[in-house]
């Protein structure tokens, strides 16, 4: 069915996977993944001090320290002690000529870094004293590249030459890199995208990469976008010495710690999910199959996990399994429904738990996560720690016991205290799996079950979410006084609202019961949820935004736009959900943008001065799209550091989201306006802040692949894309 949405028009429920008439999905097709491998000396290299590596017809061989080994695909074997021709410039008249180091005494030659290669007799040749180009009669002359603007480079210490496959000289300078194009010189600094340049080398591949290794990293330049690959998820060691480029473009790295490979490989979006799908396996944590992050025993080696409980386990097994409910409407693929069915029923047990015990909930109540019960008591040692977060961080925080109650037949902890982001995930899930996955008549009622006894809580307590101990928890405050008169909730009213109204659409969805399109209704005429949701919280600038309240709030614009039968409150609602992707716009997320693109495609807003379209910018679906390719496969918690870079804008030191955050630092975003690709930072799930500059740990924690997962099968159930 046709969703339509404008100012005056808003008709229909989308119950199937697809997006409006007009939208034409980006068909993605095959496209070259990265995979980077590191060999030391457990690889069987003699030594992690490599100097240099070059290509040839039977594999790549690496210059160490120890000696001189080559790849044969399976393994290293030593070549003994094996050399590479050094050079130097020799004086001939007003010219040099280019020999080599054992040829001529190196004390009258200019020592050479690099010269270019692709022919016989080299184009260039990279010197401390400057660039030296060949002459016709085969001698060398220093030449300083000039660009048509004044500038003048390589007039000294120049770090390296190459020529590309189209016959391009690169020169790569302290100033930034320099590309000779016909009789013209292009240069390329911080501003035009070049990351970083304290260059130590270069090399150019036959498929159009050019790649330049520096003191922090190694820099690819391809079809006009730079990207950086620094810190251990791409490289052994930062320090790089030489690169040598295959002729599938498969790029070798010879560094301080050893030696680095990045291959590509020809993949589809469907063929990534895959890879991702069969590492969830490793994340899902009890039988139930929970899903968040685990640790490693040993930096990136998956062979050991260390399993433990987040705090927002409900969140992230919701989103996870609302991914896999698209990805059955989306293929049918049975799996998929296993996933998602294994997601529900989990979720499902939050619910029921705590209706098992000596202590409890008002029914409907879910927890947010559990414990084995025959482990360590969760509870000893807590109590302190909580006076002691009131008393110095938060004054409205629950001081009570147990916050882990026991299950009736003692088998699990409990953990109690569930906050809003917790509903929002359930909320989201539930629909999805309703809509998408729930086929039977058996099978539906287990899910309107779940939600009504859910919502009825929320109803029957005034629009709050009520522990076992007779009060709210923490977070989950819907009540209308609570949010339009106490001060302790300004902030939160206009998040709040958006969440309950979006509950009740998916309840009255869900269930078919009217009474909770009633209960929107009078939260709209008496509390007025509707105005307070246009406005789903105060911002400061660019990336001033509490990136988990983001996530939320596009989790419920989703549901409500989706589901609401109401199309005044769809069409206000809209225009908000149009403010938000607006300011999320520069993060390329493609889960926040397949959610707005799925409705937005038609939208328009009609006030006083007249009608005006809400769409998605022309960019939306390729920057989602370009995002999920580059997705790195490992998603290990890899450290990023990109505070030094050249080619980012710094966002000023800025107040966060709410008052009692402090100010934020070290933030910025590209040149371009975009946050870093994701491929050069590292983030769990999609409140991660994406406009910090530097990332990640020591690589002792695996992340869900779903933070792929669910964008990916999203854009595909609304027809956004095609792989």
């Amino acid at each position: 069915m046709r969703l339509f949405i404008s100012a005056v028009i808003a008709t229909g429920l989308l119950m199937a996977c697809a997006s409006s008439a007009e939208t034409v999905p980006v068909k993605v097709g095959t496209f070259l993944q990265e995979q980077a491998r590191a060999y030391g000396v457990a690889d069987g290299l003699p030594s992690e001090d490599v100097q240099t590596i070059i290509t040839g017809p039977e594999g790549p061989v690496a210059v160490t320290a120890s000696g001189a080994v080559r790849f044969t695909g399976q393994a290293w074997e030593s070549l003994g002690s094996a050399t590479v021709p050094r050079y130097g410039l020799a004086a001939d008249g007003d010219a040099y000529t280019l020999v080599t180091l054992d040829s001529a005494a190196e004390k009258d030659l200019i020592p050479v870094r690099q010269v270019s290669e692709g022919s016989e007799a080299p184009e260039a040749a990279a010197t401390e004293a400057g660039l030296f180009l060949r002459r016709d009669n085969g001698r060398y002359e220093k030449t300083a590249v000039e660009d048509g603007q004044g500038r003048y480079w390589a007039v000294s210490d120049v770090r390296g030459v190459a020529v590309d496959a189209e016959g391009h000289l690169w020169v790569a300078t302290l100033a930034g890199a320099a590309r000779r194009n016909g009789g013209t010189w292009e240069f390329y600094t911080g501003a035009d995208g070049l990351p970083y340049n304290d260059f130590t080398c270069m090399a150019a591949g036959k498929d159009g990469s050019v790649w330049f290794g520096t003191t922090r990293g190694a820099i690819r330049f391809k079809d006009g976008v730079w990207r950086y690959r620094q810190g251990r998820r791409w490289l052994p060691n930062d320090d790089v010495r030489g690169i040598a480029v295959e002729e599938n473009g498969n790029a070798w790295f010879a560094t301080a710690g050893g030696v680095g490979c990045i291959a590509l490989e020809p993949m589809t979006l469907a063929e990534k999910a895959s890879r991702y799908e069969k590492e969830m396996d490793l994340i899902k944590r009890t039988p139930f199959g929970y899903t968040s992050e685990v640790g490693l025993k040993r930096p990136g080696d998956k062979s050991e996990i260390l399993y433990s409980d987040s705090d927002n386990d409900g969140l992230w097994t919701a989103m996870y399994g609302a991914g896999e409910c698209f990805a059955y409407g989306a293929t049918k693929d049975p799996g998929a429904k296993v996933r998602a069915t294994q997601a529900f029923e989990a979720l499902r047990f939050l619910q029921k738990v705590t209706q098992t015990g000596d202590i409890r909930p008002p029914k409907g109540y879910v927890a947010r996560t559990i414990l084995p019960g025959d482990g360590p008591d969760p509870n000893v040692g807590r109590i302190e720690g909580d006076i002691e977060h009131r008393e110095k961080q938060d004054v409205l925080w629950k001081v009570y016991e147990p916050r882990w109650p026991k299950s009736g037949d003692g088998k699990w902890y409990w953990k109690s205290d569930t906050s809003s982001d917790e509903l929002d995930g359930h909320y989201f899930f539930y629909p999805a799996y309703y809509d998408y996955v729930a086929e039977t008549e058996e099978e539906k009622e287990r899910v309107r079950e779940v939600v009504r006894d859910l919502t009825d809580h929320l109803v029957d307590h005034e629009f709050n979410l009520v522990d076992h101990d007779g009060t709210p928890t923490r977070w989950a405050i819907y009540n209308p006084d609570s949010l339009n008169q106490d001060v302790h909730w300004w902030a939160e009213r206009g998040l709040k609202s958006l969440s309950m109204l979006s509950y009740l659409a998916a309840a009255a969805h869900v269930t078919g019961d009217p009474k909770y399109g009633v209960a929107s209704r009078e939260l709209i005429d008496k509390h007025h949820f509707h105005t307070n949701a246009m406005i789903y919280k105060i911002h400061f600038g660019p990336g001033s935004g509490n990136q988990s309240d983001d996530e939320m709030a596009f989790m419920c614009y989703y549901n409500l736009v989706k589901y609401t039968k109401d199309p005044e409150l769809r069409r206000r609602i809209m225009y908000s959900f149009y403010s938000a992707y607006l300011n999320e716009e520069p993060e390329m997320n493609p889960l926040f943008n397949f959610m707005y693109a799925a409705f937005g495609r038609d939208a328009s807003v009609k006030n006083p001065w007249g009608e005006f379209t809400i769409r998605p910018s022309e960019n939306c679906l390729e920057d989602a799209v370009e995002t999920l390719k580059d997705f790195p496969l490992d998603r290990v918690d890899w450290g990023h550091r990109n505070s030094h870079r050249l080619d980012l804008v710094r966002l000023p030191r800025q107040q966060a989201s709410e008052p009692y955050e402090p100010p934020r630092h070290n933030r910025g975003h590209r040149v371009n306006g975009k946050v870093l690709p994701v491929s050069e930072r590292y983030f769990n799930h999609w409140n991660t802040d994406p406009w910090a500059l530097d990332y990640g740990s020591d690589g002792t924690i695996l992340g869900s692949g779903a933070v792929f997962l669910l964008p990916y099968y999203l854009g595909l159930c609304h027809g956004l894309i095609e792989d």
